[in-house]
């Protein structure tokens, strides 16, 4: 009997080990658990905290261009990158982040990338960590840039008329009144609220409308809308506005584009030591003598040419200057014998006179300005002798086309005539003039025009009907414009942040 209450007393201790063993694991896995998980959302605090400190960095820094840059010219923007005084840039910014109550409870460090002198784009890294728990950093990269007049479609700063077997593609603005008569694919904006179509009698109408007769008609009135008066309510009309219209809006100053223009010709004349008619690798400058023709070339060369003397109505270049010496080339009328010069990317062609531009570009960035900064005829750059292209589109190909008045296609130009570029008429308009009987069939735009008078390649009689011109026009906004403006291209006047990444 003794014998077998010692077992039974061994199996019940034994049993009672057993029993313990596996509650205690269950107690020290759940003690483990709710130790993890505290540990977790302590964890996630503290990343939360770091990530709110690396956020406020990055809008601490947009605070910062805004009270720097803000309403500068191109030049003082410019120069504000290259004093060497710029928070972040070279040397990493850093600052206490603070709570509600005063506390500093973390810390951001802030490293800056500047803009390229031809670029509008600057690339901010902030990285944020708190100090309860330090080696728990967060890391946020934003990219800002100052919006470039090449983000439009259309911009303009005069009341200015789309018309029928138009499409735009892109954003279109103007400080005047626009009219649609044609296809809108973005948004349609105006300074103002409402105005006085010029192409008709009657009261004022929406800053932005049409006349094209609602549907299910069709065709178009050329006289006063009441439904686009400027007092009723503002029809949708997404047969006309694709993606609506708006206004009034701020207006976009066609002024500070002559400090534009200095800055390009300094940059076009800085890197040769300001000598006249000679390129780098960044820039060109050709002085005020004679204008000249540039036909860009896809191998990576263009071919420049004096001219010497040009038709004033068609715009015809007529005779040519020789490359060296003071005398007209009386054998080589209609053709010229240019000067080869490597075309100089991501940099700036500065003629200070009229220029000719026409060819195509593979693989650079440029832009071709003219302008008469000494005194003179305001400058005009003229396009259409023949076709100007990119040979590709992802990016790599950019032209910028700035005029200090017009720019103009010439009456003889491509019946068939396609601009890939930037086009911008500070002054003057960009356009063609109306010749009767000369009349073309398309003309496509690869890119983005802005005018400071009335755009149009084609004119219309005063029933509304097509009269002279290019008889379908096509503008097809680039969406690289957007990321990749050209060299020292207009610019707005405030940073903005376009793209947040966590790294």
């Amino acid at each position: 009997m003794k014998k077998k209450l010692q077992n039974k007393k061994g199996s019940a201790l034994a049993y009672g080990l057993v029993v313990m063993t596996i509650t205690l694991i269950i107690l020290v896995s759940m003690l483990k658990f709710v130790v993890s998980q505290l540990s977790f959302s302590t964890n996630r605090v503290q990343r939360e905290e770091a990530f709110q400190v690396a956020e406020s960095g990055i809008y601490y820094y947009r605070w910062y261009l805004a009270h720097e840059t803000s309403g500068r010219t191109a030049q003082q923007v410019a120069a504000f990158w290259q004093s060497g005084t710029a928070y972040g840039v070279g040397t990493p910014y850093q600052d206490d982040f603070k709570d509600s109550d005063g506390t500093s409870i973390g810390r951001y460090k802030i490293e800056v990338q500047p803009p390229d002198p031809s670029s509008t784009i600057v690339i901010v890294k902030s990285t944020g960590w708190t100090y309860k728990a330090p080696g728990m950093k967060r890391i946020i990269q934003a990219r800002f840039r100052r919006p470039s007049w090449s983000e439009y479609a259309v911009l303009a700063n005069d009341v200015m008329r789309f018309g029928q077997g138009t499409d735009i593609y892109g954003k279109v603005h103007s400080n005047g009144g626009i009219r649609v008569d044609g296809v809108a694919h973005n948004v349609v904006s105006s300074l103002v609220s409402s105005y006085q179509d010029p192409d008709h009698t009657g009261g004022p109408e929406f800053g932005v409308h049409t006349h094209v007769n609602p549907p299910p008609g069709s065709g178009i009135n050329n006289n006063f809308r009441s439904l686009e008066s400027g007092t009723g309510p503002v029809p949708t009309r997404a047969d006309v506005f694709l993606a609506g219209r708006q206004f009034p809006v701020s207006e976009v100053s066609f002024n500070g584009v002559t400090s534009d223009l200095g800055l390009m010709k300094t940059q076009a004349m800085s890197p040769n030591g300001n000598t006249v008619n000679n390129c780098t690798s960044t820039g060109c400058y050709f002085d005020s003598s004679y204008g000249r023709q540039i036909i860009l070339k896809s191998n990576g060369k263009m071919d420049v040419c004096r001219v010497a003397q040009y038709d004033s109505a068609t715009y015809a270049i007529t005779k040519y200057r020789r490359n060296s010496g003071s005398t007209d080339c009386s054998t080589c009328t209609g053709q010229c014998a240019p000067t080869t010069y490597t075309i100089p990317n991501d940099g700036i062609i500065f003629v200070e006179n009229n220029a000719w531009v026409e060819g195509t570009i593979s693989s650079e960035k440029i832009s071709i300005a003219a302008a008469n900064l000494i005194g003179g005829n305001s400058a005009n750059i003229y396009i259409g002798n023949n076709n100007l292209l990119y040979t590709n589109f992802d990016g790599r190909d950019i032209i910028g086309l700035v005029a200090q008045n017009n720019v103009t296609v010439i009456r003889d130009s491509q019946d068939n005539l396609t601009i890939d570029a930037a086009l911008l008429a500070q002054s003057g308009r960009v356009g063609r003039d109306s010749y009767t009987g000369y009349n073309k069939t398309t003309i496509t735009v690869n890119g983005s025009i802005a005018t400071n008078q009335r755009y149009g390649f084609a004119y219309v009689d005063s029933n509304g009907n097509f009269a002279n011109g290019y008889y379908n026009r096509v503008l097809n906004f680039d969406n690289n414009l957007l990321y990749y403006p050209p060299p020292y291209f207009p610019t707005g006047t405030d940073y903005s942040i376009d793209r947040w990444e966590e790294l």
